[in-house]
């Protein structure tokens, strides 16, 4: 599993005119590429009156399955530029597809290149990038007496806490990120005097917001 990657938000849509055709972009997360042929198929009948469905996706931990499609546009005008904003963005398990309704004005090779591009581009900003980080969850039971002191500690900590459990005794969730996993064990240790019954639970990717 990869430490940590990029890829988009969730679902976005962004409408650009240039030209007067209207490029619309859908993006999408999708972590197989039957989930993205699934998006783009959506999008097609959505928009089944549109000039062009252009699409592209990068998929897998190595971008594996790379796709794109210019689904009648001039070869190479649509759905490579597509893909290489995915690839200049370092974008993982994302799939794009951008409507166009034509306008009545041809933009050329390298016209179609740049509105492509700028299509997704904006669709991706507008949709959100998200950094996902491998990380692990470590449990610290603890008595009651010590809540106090360790939450505090941990909220004005570079730790982040996930949860606090109110069992018999309390259970303190936390994330840490794998290579800073015994670290954390220590500081943990040491601010309970040794008294906390510490072990290590799941890891899971935690989501932050790329501005």
């Amino acid at each position: 599993m990869l430490t940590h990657y990029y890829t988009v938000k969730g679902y976005g849509e962004h409408e650009i005119v240039i030209q007067k055709s209207r490029f619309i972009a859908y993006v999408n997360r999708a972590t197989t590429e039957e989930e993205a042929q699934a998006f783009i198929q959506e999008i097609k009948k959505l928009n089944s009156n549109a000039t062009h469905n252009c699409s592209a996706y990068l998929i897998g931990e190595s971008d594996q399955i790379q796709k794109a499609n210019d689904d009648g546009e001039p070869s190479g005008t649509a759905g490579v530029p597509i893909l290489e904003v995915l690839k200049k963005k370092q974008l993982k398990d994302t799939v794009v597809v951008i409507t166009r309704y034509f306008g009545g004005i041809k933009l050329g090779a390298g016209g179609l290149i740049r509105a492509y591009g700028k299509s997704t581009s904006e669709g991706l900003n507008k949709t959100g990038i998200v950094e996902r980080k491998l990380m692990r969850v470590i449990h610290t039971k603890i008595d009651y007496t010590w809540l106090g002191k360790v939450e505090n500690e941990l909220r004005s900590s570079t730790y982040q806490l996930k949860d606090i459990n109110y069992l018999e005794d309390v259970e303190v969730e936390t994330y840490v990120e794998e290579g800073q996993k015994q670290n954390l064990i220590n500081w943990m240790t040491e601010l309970t005097n040794g008294k906390g019954n510490i072990s290590e639970g799941i890891v899971t990717y935690l989501e932050e917001d790329v501005e």
